[in-house]
């Protein structure tokens, strides 16, 4: 792939994922490789949907598939992006109907774990 996508993939990384600290599952060196300059470098840097947007698609979709990891990585993501906490409740909420109440309560959970309601982090 090309080292511009490399460069933008890693400053999406940075954007996305500040404060969230490293020491995450490790990767096949080609996998990271496609994360970061596909996914990141290309599928991210997209002008179909605002940044904000997909974030919050993706925050969805972890929920939805009960994918409690990506949960914990990309509602930091969406408070680096200055997505409100009430955003991400209401999308918690709205995917119970559709993805059951376990997914739903157990996003709750990670929610709380990674963005507790009364801390005084702002966005």
């Amino acid at each position: 792939m090309s080292e511009e996508k490399r460069v933008r993939g890693r400053a999406m990384v940075e954007k996305l994922f500040a404060g969230v600290g490293g020491g995450g599952e490790r990767m096949p060196k080609a996998l990271w490789n496609y994360t970061i300059e596909h996914l990141f470098g290309d599928v991210w840097q997209q002008d179909d949907l605002t940044l904000q947007e997909r974030s919050l698609v993706t925050c969805t979709i972890s929920v939805a598939l009960y994918r409690q990891n990506e949960q914990r990585m990309h509602f930091l993501a969406a408070k680096n992006l200055g997505i409100p906490r009430e955003k991400i409740e209401a999308m918690i909420t709205q995917t119970a109907h559709y993805a059951g109440w376990p997914c739903a309560v157990t996003a709750s959970g990670v929610l709380e774990e990674v963005w507790p309601a009364d801390s005084q982090d702002a966005p």
